[in-house]
């Protein structure tokens, strides 16, 4: 009602699939978490299906109809996360890291813009999960970009040998971290010298790098370019090291490292606008499946606020505001509503502070271009 659709029956809906189907309400959704695998438009109870596959590419589709042109370059991020269990639910497991019993979805985002949200059990590997997942994404954006540059970029727990190997063979660059351990840290003892050094001068925080070639004993399949950061602060030495597939002449270690691999924290930042703000820990049905559709959901809520954040509110005070902000400022708005026999009347306060903002988000999403609807 609120955005003009006069039409909540569905009788003149575009697709024609989805003539004649109301809107659907939360009873609704409820009994799409409920429906089994197996059921179909034939069952007496339960019968509206999820189609999963559909789901998950929405996302990426999303995330790729964002752009007006093919960008040059993109960086995947993937990250695992917790997700506390309500009770004694399917996949129940204790996870030692996060010292609790959880879920552990895995999350892979590119920029602010959200491509995939899987929940998976916690006895797993952080990283398991993550070859199928680039095996689905990457041929759906090369699909549209055939010439875009994807980088994978991630935390040690990803320095896996079948996620390097497979990048290896499918065009995909990488960016991961690295653990550390005796034979790496025999690699950076002149540069730690340096660091320390410079450190006791200056009494700041000195670091130094190297850049070096790698292989482990045997868990790799080749020699791999390494970046070691020889870095010594006030409580001592800190050395961290990363691994990629991006040469040294394509660029130095310092800005691989600085700019390209540390700024995978930003991503972490998005986990956690999704969990505290919209929901995304709501997973509290009996079932995996169900609670994958309830995380979908959340992610579904995510894609419109920050579809809103790029579109509604470029240019204003709040274009980089977080899901809790906008919501607060833009969405919650009092009112008063009348209900008579041939309308609904809805009243907003004249007292809210944001109508110019709300004003110019309405005229930017009125700017939009028309994209066309697939059948």
């Amino acid at each position: 009602m609120l955005v003009g659709k006069r039409d909540p029956t569905g009788k003149h809906r575009v697709r024609q699939r989805d003539i004649g189907k109301a809107l659907a309400g939360k009873s609704t959704l409820n009994r799409l978490e409920l429906t089994p695998p197996g059921a179909s438009i034939a069952s007496r109870y339960k019968k509206i299906v999820a189609e999963c596959s559909a789901i998950e590419r929405f996302f990426v589709d999303a995330f790729l109809d964002s752009y007006d042109e093919p960008p040059e370059e993109i960086i995947l991020d993937f990250d695992p996360t917790d997700d506390r269990i309500h009770g004694h639910q399917l996949g129940r497991f204790y996870q030692g890291y996060y010292k609790c019993y959880c879920y552990l979805p895995l999350y892979v985002f590119c920029g602010e813009h959200l491509l995939c949200a899987k929940l998976r059990p916690s006895d797993i590997d952080g990283s398991a999960g993550t070859v199928e997942e680039l095996q689905r994404i990457v041929p759906l954006i090369r699909e549209r970009w055939p010439d875009v540059r994807i980088i994978l970029r991630g935390d040690s727990g990803f320095c896996r040998e079948p996620i390097m190997n497979w990048c290896e063979k499918n065009r995909v660059d990488f960016v991961l971290g690295l653990s550390k351990n005796d034979r790496l840290k025999a690699e950076t003892v002149d540069e730690m010298k340096q660091a320390q050094a410079a450190f006791e001068q200056t009494g700041k925080a000195a670091r130094v790098f190297k850049d070096f070639t790698y292989r482990t004993l045997g868990s790799w399949s080749r020699s791999r370019r390494v970046v070691g950061k020889a870095e010594y602060i006030k409580k001592g030495e800190n050395p961290r090291f990363i691994v990629s597939s991006l040469s040294s002449g394509t660029i130095a270690a310092a800005p691989l490292y600085e700019e390209v691999y540390c700024a995978r924290g930003e991503m972490e930042n998005r986990i956690k606008e999704q969990q505290l703000y919209l929901f995304a820990d709501r997973t509290s049905c009996a079932t995996m499946r169900a609670n994958q559709l309830r995380l979908w959901f959340s992610s579904l809520a995510y894609v419109m606020m920050q579809m809103l954040r790029d579109v509604g509110l470029e240019g204003t005070d709040l274009e980089r505001a977080q899901c809790d902000t906008i919501r607060l400022k833009v969405l919650k708005i009092g009112a008063q509503i009348r209900v008579t026999f041939r309308k609904v009347w809805i009243a907003l306060a004249e007292s809210y502070p944001w109508r110019t903002l709300f004003a110019q988000i309405w005229a930017n999403l009125r700017r939009l271009p028309p994209r066309p609807i697939p059948n």
